[in-house]
């Protein structure tokens, strides 16, 4: 004989059971998974802020300066990129403004790409101490080093906007779209991060090539110099480059209140969103079998 009440309660504890299968991610629907992934960010949000307050506060302190080297490292950059100008190494063309205040923005900008680059490559490791021994969402990871680095360039993109008044250049009225105009070059960026982080642990040579690409990107994007070059294969070069359009965009839309090429910023918006969300399903799919070669 049985009873309605032992009847909810072998039914209530039925729905608890987890069964774990090979490849289980894998089968998982392409819309499922990004709801799924979306569903781990918001219920860890209090673990997202935790973890967020203490990498930032102890990446600066065992530092003697601390945070003063959020303000020091962009003006050495800007000093060397000045003094390669005024000695005729480096001919950045017209920029339209002072060459110090425009290296100093379109550096900024391009830093806050390559944050987000390394933030996403360095996702797993940085919870490389725990991630065996706590079961949670490692998309947790993820989002608090995107809130890492955008701290840090917000303290060091106040500096910018006092240089840029110092040189007499003051920022257009679209500047209040800067944290929308960001998003493509974060998804770029975050995308090919996570491509590297899951290649670092089972493929350390192919993340060293990968990073060195990165390092290269800066020279072949109009960051230090203006895009009207005269060198036919840098044009080409520059032309089909997407972070052209992605940093090009934001610094113009800044500077002059304008988009050049709002149809190429829009096109590239759209390929840097598409690239995201394959390379996020690809880690969510991966990560398991990652983190079995980390331990």
């Amino acid at each position: 004989m049985t009873y309605p009440e032992s009847d909810k309660l072998n039914k209530h504890s039925a729905q608890k059971i987890t069964v774990y299968e090979p490849n289980q991610r894998a089968r998982i629907g392409w819309f499922r998974t990004w709801g799924i992934m979306v569903r781990n960010i918001v219920d860890s949000w209090e673990l997202i802020i935790q973890l967020f307050k203490r990498d930032f506060l102890m990446s600066y302190k065992k530092s003697f300066l601390g945070m003063s080297w959020l303000i020091i490292t962009p003006l050495m950059g800007i000093i060397s990129w000045v003094f390669m100008n005024a000695t005729g190494i480096l001919s950045p063309g017209d920029v339209g403004i002072p060459y110090p205040a425009y290296v100093l923005l379109s550096t900024s900008i391009y830093g806050l790409f390559m944050s987000f680059y390394s933030g996403a490559a360095g996702t797993l490791d940085a919870g490389r101490g725990f991630i065996s021994q706590v079961k949670f969402a490692h998309d947790a990871l993820l989002v608090k080093q995107f809130l890492q680095q955008l701290a840090n360039f917000l303290i060091s993109f106040i500096l910018t906007i006092i240089v840029l008044l110092a040189f007499r250049v003051v920022p257009s009225w679209m500047i209040i779209l800067f944290p929308i105009m960001i998003i493509p070059m974060m998804l770029l960026g975050a995308g090919i991060g996570l491509i590297s982080s899951v290649i670092s642990v089972v493929a350390t040579d192919i993340q060293k090539g990968i990073a060195f690409i990165m390092g290269l990107l800066m020279y072949v994007t109009p960051v230090i110099y203006s895009d009207k070059v005269n060198d036919p294969l840098l044009q080409t070069i520059i032309k089909w480059n997407p972070l052209t359009y992605l940093i090009g965009a934001v610094r113009d839309a800044m500077l002059y209140g304008r988009v050049e090429h709002l149809d190429r910023f829009l096109l590239a918006s759209g390929l840097s969103l598409l690239f995201f969300l394959v390379t996020w399903r690809l880690f969510y799919i991966s990560e398991e079998k990652v983190i079995e070669k980390m331990i």
